[in-house]
């Protein structure tokens, strides 16, 4: 699988992202166990309205890539998904999201909801 070109994007098309009730509870357990000090770091950051709250501006990289949700695994891979940067890699046909979303980071679920 061709990778993303993703260092420099500064997460511009990060967001806003949907969400499903299992994906929220694993995001939250990873902001739990995430060190005080990174997350006051991760949260501080300004960030454009819309993209997702939980992009590492500092490191430009994903804050919490292990808990990522199913949208952002598939992002730049799928048709549907593409990625501006390299249009090339999204070969894979869409494939229908097996649950219901129940709404968006960003949006829906702030770093209130976290905290």
């Amino acid at each position: 699988m061709e990778s993303l070109p993703c260092q420099g994007c500064r997460g511009l098309c990060c967001g806003p992202v949907p969400v499903t009730s299992k994906e929220l509870k694993r995001i939250k357990t990873k902001i739990k166990t995430m060190p005080a000090k990174l997350r006051l770091q991760l949260q501080n950051q300004k960030r454009f309205y819309g993209t997702c709250i939980f992009y590492d501006l500092d490191k430009d990289r994903c804050g919490i890539h292990a808990a990522r949700p199913e949208t952002c695994r598939k992002f730049g891979y799928y048709k549907h998904l593409v990625c501006f940067r390299n249009p090339a890699a999204a070969t894979k046909e869409p494939e229908p999201f097996t649950e219901e979303f129940v709404g968006m980071l960003s949006v829906d679920f702030t770093w209130k909801d976290f905290s």
